[in-house]
């Protein structure tokens, strides 16, 4: 290819300047090398106007190199050649060379300063444009509005109202504020800073104004919730944009006004020739979801089928996101399997994996989690709190095992979702391990972390670690923690030393929530502190303003039960506002069991009956409430009752943890492999204590049989076996930690007494209701269960 000569009608210089513009377009640097040839063939090498042409066509077709050998071999540079080389460099991001050429510049124009701030801000150097723009007004080099708008962005960037303010100054100093981009820079800055009154002055004051500008007021009163006054400047619009619709949209259902935003999406259909965008159905098909409108979210699906609209992005995410909220899990994951799951978000995984959890099938989030390309913490953090909130506590354990071998580091929320884990498992060395990995990431000071190893270390049986964390955290005087704090030491039986909390959680004017005052009643009930109960119950009514919950009902009630006051826990029943549950119902009838109340306790299950009739619970207190009561008959009839209508009685099992395994025992339980030790190690105990005094509380043995029988049964009740595998399995002087899924009974609870102080191990049992700390012959409950 050869370059044509020029015609006689316009000088060389002119042509191939002409020449190098008009190719362009093309991006080809092997043009700009033959008219570079040409150039030097006819003698115009010299030809600063021809040099800058080349370096400036060089420099746009990428041959950034070639432009700075020209730029280098010009003996005679002028403003244009440095300006030349100096945006070639800064449009490569190559901010190093762009500043090296800057400083060298003999001289500098308002081209050169802006060059070199539009690049600090472009690749976030925000503090840096703004001091090159400080050094520019101090070289009294005048600005554009270019060079306004980028100092103004990074200003806005940094949130820095003192320089933008400085700026603004400036602004109206040197003539700019006319220019509708300056102002709209302006406007933006203060909206985004915060300063709405200044936001509104500058607004007020535009002789101009854009759609741009009357969208940056539209988005002001949506940020700073005003959504009547955004609504206001919305309907006196002239002209609106794309932008201007997404707003009021995105706006009205982000602040919980979601039927106005599919108002304003049917309004956009309706009165605009603007078509929807991918910001548009992304927030309208989030409204869909938030009212739970599947025929609706069904209906914008049709629109995007048959507008022909990409489904993929945002718009993808939010369908599935919509039709697993609204219960259309089967169709979220038919659109996941056609469209691929290479753009699914983690906001759509979340919502796809609650669909599922409600279903109650984890198994297809599993299968989606597995295939996602790029899962960061917060996927992985979704999938356990799936695992965890389905009971799957075992899944939960090795996927994160698989998460630190070869995942994202976790986070706090991460911690904190598998410290509820251990906190289900009860599974103190597993807790452990996971407090261990939050100190060494430095997560263990959060507070969503040390909430949640405080209920961790309550429920593995360990009070003293749950004090331990909670005296590092306590000043920063946080609700949930001290609530957090205040519930473990009531489910300990550490009932005094609960309120003592309280009331100096009172002090510190750290308010309490309704959670903080089921643990105060709890501490009260635990205690048989009733005058105190009544007292703080009455203070959350009336000074703190909470309305009692079904929580707290069945705490009172079973506080006065607690205490035998039994018709008074009747009446309270009686005169609640809400319907008594089976909570409620279910605290009296074994308040009446342990006080040996046959009326109130056939009413009690009766009512509780009505209410959940296949309530094994129900039938088992009543029929241990005659059997105490000697009447065997009537406890035969209700066992033949649960027969007839197929309700089984609930199981007790003791489980305890040795070296991270976990050991099941049931009464009179013969299928461990060590069985034949376990049984000879608790007949051996049962002699010795014997021997120290302890009676066998048979009256505990609700069946009409011999007393040697009845001996013999109590002998292997399940956390009995357990304690004995726990002793031959364990070293001397540790403690044992036994769990068990019912109340444990009076012989067992004596029985323990004896047995802590005769191995001198401290036991702590945790049964359905409270700990139970045993050490030298002494419980923490104190007796009161």
């Amino acid at each position: 290819m050869e370059t044509p000569n020029p015609p006689s009608l316009i000088s060389p210089l002119e042509f191939y300047a002409h020449l190098l513009q008009s190719n362009l377009k093309s991006r080809n640097p092997f043009v700009g090398k033959l008219v570079h040839a040409r150039i030097i063939k006819c003698g115009l090498h010299l030809s600063v106007f021809l040099k800058n042409s080349l370096m400036n066509f060089y420099a746009k077709t990428e041959s950034i190199s070639y432009a700075k050998k020209v730029f280098d071999e010009m003996p005679v540079k002028t403003l244009c050649s440095w300006n030349t080389i100096l945006s070639a460099y800064a449009k490569q991001g190559r901010l190093d060379l762009a500043c090296e050429v800057f400083n060298l510049m003999p001289t500098r124009d308002s081209v050169s300063w802006t060059t070199i701030i539009v690049t600090y801000n472009e690749i976030g150097h925000f503090k840096n444009a703004i001091r090159m723009f400080v050094e520019m007004a101090k070289d009294q080099v005048l600005p554009t509005q270019f060079t306004v708008t980028s100092v103004l962005a990074s200003c806005t960037a940094l949130g820095d109202l003192s320089a933008g303010k400085k700026v603004h100054s400036f602004v109206v100093k040197t003539g700019l504020s006319g220019c509708v981009n300056v102002t709209n820079s302006l406007l933006n800055m203060y909206a985004k800073v915060g300063d709405e009154m200044m936001a509104k002055a500058v607004f007020d004051g535009m002789r101009l104004k854009n759609v741009s500008s009357w969208n940056v007021v539209v988005s002001l009163h949506i940020h700073s919730g005003r959504l009547d006054l955004a609504r206001a400047q919305f309907d006196q619009m002239i002209e609106r944009d794309v932008v201007t619709w997404n707003s009021m949209i995105a706006g009205y259902s982000q602040n919980g006004y979601d039927f106005e935003a599919l108002g304003m999406f049917a309004n956009m259909l309706k009165d605009s020739s603007l078509k929807p965008d991918k910001f548009t159905l992304a927030s309208t098909l989030s409204a869909c979801a938030n009212l739970e409108k599947l025929k609706l979210g069904k209906q914008i699906h049709a629109y995007i089928i048959r507008t022909e609209f990409d489904a993929t992005g945002p718009v993808g995410n939010a369908l599935i996101s919509c039709y697993a909220k609204v219960g259309g899990v089967e169709i979220a994951q038919k659109i996941v399997e056609q469209s691929g799951i290479s753009y699914l978000n983690v906001i759509a995984f979340t919502t796809l994996l609650d669909g599922y959890i409600k279903i109650g099938d984890i198994g297809p989030a599993r299968r989606i989690f597995d295939s996602l390309r790029d899962r960061d913490v917060v996927a992985w953090t979704a999938m356990l709190v799936g695992y965890e909130q389905n009971g799957l506590n075992k899944d939960a354990v090795e996927l994160f095992r698989s998460m630190v071998r070869e995942g994202p580091k976790p986070n706090n929320y991460t911690l904190s979702a598998m410290l509820s884990v251990s906190s289900s498992l009860a599974s103190l060395d597993h807790g452990k391990q996971i407090h261990a990995s939050a100190l060494r990431s430095g997560e263990a000071s959060s507070l969503s972390v040390s909430n949640a190893l405080i209920t961790m270390y309550s429920k593995a049986g360990n009070i003293n670690a749950a004090r331990r964390v909670f005296n590092l955290i306590h000043w920063r005087q946080e609700t949930v923690s001290w609530t957090s704090m205040i519930v473990a030491l009531a489910q300990h039986g550490l009932g005094e030393e609960a309120i003592q909390l309280f009331e100096r959680m009172l002090e510190l004017g750290i308010k309490p929530d309704h959670i903080t005052y089921v643990g105060v009643l709890t501490a009260c009930t635990h205690g048989g502190l009733v005058e105190q109960g009544r007292r703080y119950y009455n203070m959350m009514k009336n000074v703190h303003k909470i309305k009692p919950t079904p929580s707290h009902f069945a705490s009172m009630v079973d506080l006065l039960g607690r205490a035998g006051l039994l018709q008074e826990a009747y009446n309270f029943i009686e005169n609640m506002p809400l319907e008594p549950d089976v909570v409620a119902w279910g605290s009296l009838l074994s308040a009446c069991r342990v006080h040996k109340n046959l009326d109130l306790g056939k009413i009690a299950a009766e009512k509780l009956l009505l209410i959940e009739p296949d309530n094994s619970g129900a039938y088992s207190a009543l029929c241990n409430l005659y059997s105490s009561c000697g009447k065997w008959e009537d406890a035969a009839n209700i066992r033949k009752s649960m027969k007839y209508v197929g309700v089984k009685k609930t199981q007790g099992f003791s489980w305890v943890q040795i070296q991270n395994k976990v050991h099941v025992f049931g009464v009179e339980d013969w299928l461990h492999p060590q069985r034949d030790a376990i049984y000879n190690k608790m007949a051996k105990i049962w002699g010795e204590i014997k021997e120290m005094g302890f009676v066998p509380d048979t009256v505990s043995v609700l069946h009409d049989v011999e007393e040697d029988v009845k001996e013999q049964m109590l002998r292997h009740h399940s956390e009995k076996l357990a304690i004995a595998f726990g002793l031959i399995s364990t070293p001397e002087n540790t403690t044992l930690r036994i769990m068990k899924n019912l109340r444990v009974c009076n012989d067992c609870h004596s029985a323990i007494k004896f047995i802590c102080k005769l191995v001198d191990r401290e036991i702590v049992v945790r049964d359905a209701t409270r700990f139970h700390h045993f050490k030298k012959g002494l419980c923490s409950c104190r007796d009161y269960w």
